[in-house]
């Protein structure tokens, strides 16, 4: 299944998105149910949107073999956490602002999990139960900041401009995340790809480790790590991330307005 979170005249709501194009309209939230109504909008006619609004954001780094390797990092031996927040998360096709004074901001393309109810204390074998599903992600982070950040054993600016934490462009339910294709491409150029079996740390693991120490709620955003071929992206630019079974997340990237 296919959710997506989308805008149509005046009104936000979610749909199922089916094979022919079509967005059936859910009852309510999908974190309540995930009955359709009769109601059916064409995916043309509408805006897609973040496919969750203001959600938690949670970060994962040094998570792929590849990049600990690229990256000449030790490998860690607990999840290494870092927070984003709700300002930054922004949805498919909309525009990726590159700070003023900024010189290094590089894109990260990632597997997202979304998480679909309240949930404390779970263990590996039942942390993906809570997971509704999964999106395409990309970590933006500008890196002078962050390495600044790192040095003194913090890191929270670098990653959390406005604008840093694309999503989308849907949720796909019934997935397996140790087995999945993510590709990230610079103006069409691949720059990464790798198989989600590559993660140090598994989605089930990531989660039941949050949740050993806080309360999950629904809506909270997962972004997994991402894998070797991080780069900078400059103003004009186009990335895409796009996840087998998911689709693509697109984003241009424009410069600060100053006015």
């Amino acid at each position: 299944m296919k959710i997506a979170r989308y805008r149509i005249d005046q009104d936000t709501t979610y749909g199922v998105l089916t094979e022919d194009g079509q967005l059936k309209r859910l009852r309510g939230s999908p974190y309540e149910s995930l009955e359709t109504t009769d109601q059916v909008d064409a995916l043309d006619d509408v805006r897609l949107l973040a496919p969750v609004e203001a959600p938690r954001v949670f970060g994962a780094g040094l998570n792929y073999v590849s990049h600990i390797a690229e990256a000449g990092q030790k490998t860690p031996e607990i999840p290494m956490l870092f927070m984003k927040p709700t300002t930054a998360v922004i949805g498919p096709d909309d525009e990726i602002v590159y700070p003023t004074g900024s010189t290094v901001v590089h894109f990260e393309g990632e597997l997202t999990a979304i998480i679909g109810r309240k949930a404390r204390h779970l263990s590996e074998d039942d942390a993906l139960d809570a997971v509704l599903g999964y999106t395409c992600g990309n970590d933006v982070s500008e890196r002078t900041v962050q390495f600044a950040e790192m040095a003194m054993g913090t890191m929270l600016v670098g990653k959390s401009f406005d604008t840093f934490c694309p999503i989308g462009p849907i949720i796909a339910t019934g997935l397996d995340p140790t087995n999945l294709e993510l590709e990230a491409r610079l103006n069409g150029e691949r720059r990464q790809h790798i198989n989600t079996s590559d993660l140090l740390f598994s989605v089930a693991q990531l989660v039941a480790y949050l949740s050993r120490a806080m309360t999950l709620l629904p809506g909270d955003v997962l972004l997994t790590g991402t894998p070797a071929g991080v780069g900078p992206v400059a103003p004009g630019d186009m990335v895409e991330i796009e996840i087998g079974g998911i689709g693509v997340l697109r984003n241009s990237v424009v410069a600060e307005s100053t006015g």
